[in-house]
């Protein structure tokens, strides 16, 4: 059987006017090459984009995940290598899409990252923990990659 015959019926469509979501992303587990956290966040935005909708998405990244948001220097530093931040690309389109990148700053002080460690437009925060509690409580649905 062909590609082409193997069609596929979406049972239950969703569309979305309204898309409020924080994604609590702790470490980076791989789809293929790339980040699954990357990818479901390009996914979501591309839903959206389709959908026509509303947004507010943010991604804080912590814990194991938290070099994802550094500039390549300072990447190279602390991952003990010279190619650069091999994330940066794919993090600058996500912010360029509209969403918000946080990194948690109870990681970044673990490290001694400072502000000028970090990629253009990252934002710190008091701590991933406090940050998701207090979107969840806004009402942003919380994912956890």
């Amino acid at each position: 059987m062909s590609a082409s015959e193997k069609l596929l019926h979406i049972d239950i469509p969703v569309k979305l006017s309204n898309v409020k979501t924080v994604f609590s992303i702790g470490a980076l587990a791989f789809e293929g090459d790339l980040p699954a956290s990357i990818f479901h966040l390009q996914l979501i935005e591309n839903d959206i984009t389709d959908w026509n909708a509303v947004s507010e998405v943010i991604a804080v990244f912590h814990t194991n995940a938290g070099h994802a948001t550094l500039n390549d220097s300072s990447y190279n530093a602390d991952r003990n290598i010279a190619t650069g931040n091999p994330y940066k690309e794919l993090i600058t389109d996500l912010m360029k899409r509209g969403v918000r990148i946080e990194l948690c700053g109870a990681t970044a002080k673990v490290h001694n990252w400072g502000n000028v460690d970090l990629l253009p437009d990252i934002k710190v925060n008091k701590d991933a923990m406090a940050r998701t509690t207090q979107l969840v409580q806004e009402g942003f649905v919380k994912i956890t990659e």
